[in-house]
């Protein structure tokens, strides 16, 4: 098998440390993800899924513990440092898009690719190939705002995958749509993960979406059980 793209290793993280209201939200979390694998993160609330991923996110760090990308260890870098790894490896898909209003689909692709120096002819044809890979190219210059619910969250799937990266972290992707439109939008983004071959994360409430995927780890209390 391939070298790991992500490894957490004895990952802890303690909110509020040494005052009244400690909360510990990760002991000690231990987790690997292979190229083209895609596990899927089933947690109750307050169990620390989304601490857990926003440190495999480079968002924050652990208190104690290592997160390693593409055999890195990202622990101690800088803040600039880590701000360059999760624009070049790294893709965030939420619960609610985030698609900037004023710029159509095609655009909202576009635009963090430039951010990362590609020429902006590359970036328009990248973004018009993965619409087209989701099903929505003759929306591309649609504002978020004509799109309908699903469109948007399939826009903010390419532009999650615009950078090529990596690793995909998504935090209840499909969970603000309803179960018919929920099911279509995640086959376009598992045929986008498989097409890419990248690691990819996915945290969600739908066992159904969840055993669709390669293994399914359970986050309780701060730590992972399969």
């Amino acid at each position: 098998m391939n070298d790991p793209v992500l490894h957490l290793q004895g990952l802890q993280k303690t909110y509020n440390k040494g005052l009244p209201g400690e909360v510990q939200v990760l002991r000690g979390v231990d987790l690997t993800l292979h190229p083209g694998e895609v596990v899927a993160l089933v947690a109750p609330s307050g169990a620390g899924k989304s601490t857990m991923l926003h440190i495999a996110g480079l968002l924050d760090v652990p208190d104690a513990g290592t997160v390693s990308l593409g055999g890195q260890d990202m622990t101690g870098l800088s803040d600039r440092k880590r701000t360059a790894a999760r624009r070049s490896d790294i893709g965030f898909i939420y619960q609610f898009h985030h698609l900037l209003p004023e710029f159509s689909a095609l655009e909202n692709i576009v635009l963090p690719q430039l951010a990362a120096g590609i020429a902006r002819g590359t970036a328009e044809a990248r973004a018009r190939d993965l619409l087209t890979r989701v099903g929505i190219a003759p929306r591309a210059d649609h504002r978020p705002a004509a799109l309908s619910g699903g469109e948007q969250q399939r826009v903010a799937f390419c532009r999650a995958l615009a950078n090529q990266p990596r690793l995909l972290l998504a935090d209840e992707p499909t969970g603000n749509l309803d179960p018919e439109t929920s099911d279509q939008v995640f086959g376009a983004l598992m045929e986008l993960v498989r097409g890419t071959g990248l690691a990819a994360l996915i945290a969600t409430h739908n066992l159904e979406l969840a055993s669709r995927m390669d293994r399914v780890l359970r986050m309780d209390a701060g730590r992972l059980s399969t």
